[in-house]
């Protein structure tokens, strides 16, 4: 799976544990069964673009930025995206063959022998070789019928969170199962239009921070008293995407602080918190004073 495939699959996770739609949901109320999107969502296969819209439309969400992912992620899944190797120059002129000499008396007989003999020999291999590959043909499972069959037990899909606590430290919340159904602990937007969220799951006993609507060269910081966890917006599809931080253990009644750094060299870094089991907040910039009187001439 291709690292844009990678951010593809877990934008899908998070707009899905966001509407609170479960697998069973998702096949009734889409064209796609529950099989399938188990794969979707679990980065096993890329999802149609019309399965992205249908699951932007159920979350009530513009599907602008996932719909942009998906042309990138798809281009590098189907080879689009990498460009042909030049062939190689070739030398048309012709060449000067060189002068053969006449066979010698009696091969043309030997010759006749030996073909007959490669022709016999390529038949026998040819049905030999035909009759195994229908043979796998036939063992080999439908694949339109394979794809909404449930998963093997061998390969269980879980939605059970894969850590706590401290062992959640500066790991991904999306790969570990953190980032199915968080709470926002606040909502800020940054003076330059980036939305940022404080996010914090209860199973899993860690918070962390995802901005969207970003630029190039935009970073956002998380800490909660101890390691600070840091992602920078690295490139056009970063920006055209949620981007997350790495998550940072909490307990009840901890601070959580993040950090907004704009790319522009004028811009100031934003900062702000949210106390886990507190109240949700959303908070603006705010706005410059307005100077008055006198000093507004000076």
């Amino acid at each position: 799976m291709t690292a844009e495939h990678t951010r593809l699959a877990a934008a899908l996770r998070e707009l899905r544990a966001g509407a609170g739609l479960s697998l069973a949901a998702l096949a009734e109320r889409t064209t796609y069964s529950k099989s399938s999107w188990e794969r979707y969502l679990n980065g096993k296969s890329l999802p149609p673009r019309q399965a992205v819209q249908e699951l932007c439309r159920l979350a009530n969400e513009p599907d602008g930025r996932l719909l942009a992912l998906w042309e990138i992620a798809e281009s590098h899944w189907s080879g689009r995206a990498v460009a042909p190797a030049p062939a190689p120059p070739t030398d048309e002129s012709p060449r000067p063959r060189p002068q053969e000499s006449p066979p010698p008396a009696g091969t043309g007989w030997r010759r006749l022998r030996r073909g007959r003999l490669l022709v016999v020999l390529a038949s026998a291999y040819t049905v030999i070789v035909g009759g195994a590959a229908a043979l796998l043909f036939l063992l080999l499972p439908d694949s339109e019928t394979q794809e909404d069959e449930p998963l093997p037990a061998s390969v269980p899909f879980s939605l059970a969170p894969q850590c706590h606590g401290a062992a959640c430290e500066g790991r991904d919340p999306m790969r570990l199962i953190c980032g199915l159904g968080p709470d926002t602990l606040a909502s800020y937007r940054t003076a330059t239009g980036a939305h940022v969220e404080l996010r914090h799951s209860k199973k899993c006993g860690a918070s962390w921070a995802r901005t969207w609507a970003t630029e190039i060269g935009d970073r956002l910081d998380v800490t909660a008293g101890g390691p600070t966890h840091g992602v920078r917006i690295r490139n056009k599809d970063d920006a055209a995407t949620f981007i997350y931080t790495e998550m940072t253990e909490v307990r009840p009644g901890s601070t959580v602080r993040a950090c907004f750094r704009p790319a522009s060299a004028d811009g100031e870094r934003e900062c702000f918190e949210a106390r886990v089991g507190g109240a949700a907040s959303t908070t603006r910039p705010p706005s410059p004073p307005v100077a008055s009187g006198p000093s507004a001439t000076a």
